[in-house]
């Protein structure tokens, strides 16, 4: 083989081998944006699902010390953190429903802090569904807490709502959210009552749909949506639907003490 084709093929191995090293730079850097970012993005998914499996027992279990103790760990940072914030909302709106019975003082103080924790959340994300909805929830029952506060109160209760319905039409909260502000109101007339039974119809399908998805933060929601519906089907003496929709709360959280009550008391006739 002469010199100039020796030299004619080193230049051809010089360039291949070129092309491979930038064939594995490129593929370097496409598995740090396609394998390591989301580990890491899943890795903040798992804490997050983790607090809001340790909030949501707490509240099915009753235990408000159990809460409180979520709570601690949520206190807020600068600049503020949406997630973070959203579920010190969470824990609180939990607690005012344990306490609006018993304690009303400190299911005002619990409601209060819900609303300013969601005000950081906001802040962050301003078209945060979840939190829009949340939030929405926590003003109506500080509305029926300190009547005083009532008019303000429930005028952003609905203006929240609104956005949140506007953001994510079919975010299975929201939907639910609204289904009990209707429920709610809904105590006077049998039109009424079946307009709240279809609202959870409709958020029980979302709830089932999302819950086909991988894990899904926030994911909360669906045991209580079919509470909801066991009490409106109760409304109009549909007992075996009634029992069905209960089945299905307590297959999804089998520690839920509202569920297993009006269980038993379906069951005791």
């Amino acid at each position: 083989m002469s010199l100039r084709e020796q030299s004619s093929d080193s230049r051809v191995l010089c360039a291949r081998a070129g092309r491979l090293a930038e064939s594995v730079r490129i593929l370097s850097c496409l598995s740090v944006l396609v394998i390591i970012r989301p580990a890491s993005a899943l890795c903040a998914d798992a804490s997050w699902l983790d607090v809001e499996s340790r909030i949501q027992y707490g509240y099915f279990t009753e235990d408000p010390r159990s809460i409180r103790g979520v709570m601690e760990k949520l206190t807020p940072q600068d600049p503020p953190d949406a997630s973070r914030s959203y579920y010190a909302g969470l824990a609180n709106y939990r607690l005012m429903l344990l306490l609006a019975d018993r304690d009303r003082s400190h299911a005002k103080e619990a409601a209060e802090r819900c609303v300013a924790s969601l005000d950081l959340a906001l802040q962050s994300r301003s078209d945060f569904a979840d939190a829009l909805a949340l939030q929405s929830a926590c003003l109506d029952e500080l509305a029926s807490l300190e009547p005083w506060r009532s008019p303000f109160a429930a005028s952003r209760s609905g203006a929240q709502l609104e956005k949140a319905r506007h953001a994510e039409p079919r975010n299975p909260r929201v939907l639910f959210l609204d289904a009990v502000e209707s429920y709610e109101r809904a105590k006077s007339t049998p039109q009424e009552r079946e307009h709240a039974l279809g609202e959870f119809r409709q958020a029980a399908d979302a709830f089932e749909a999302e819950r086909r998805q991988e894990d899904h933060i926030p994911g909360w929601g669906a045991a209580e949506a079919y509470l909801y519906l066991a009490r409106c089907y109760l409304d109009r003496r549909s007992t075996l639907e009634a029992r069905d929709a209960l089945e299905r709360a307590l297959l999804i959280a089998p520690e839920f003490a509202q569920a297993r009550r009006l269980m038993a008391k379906i069951t005791a006739g």
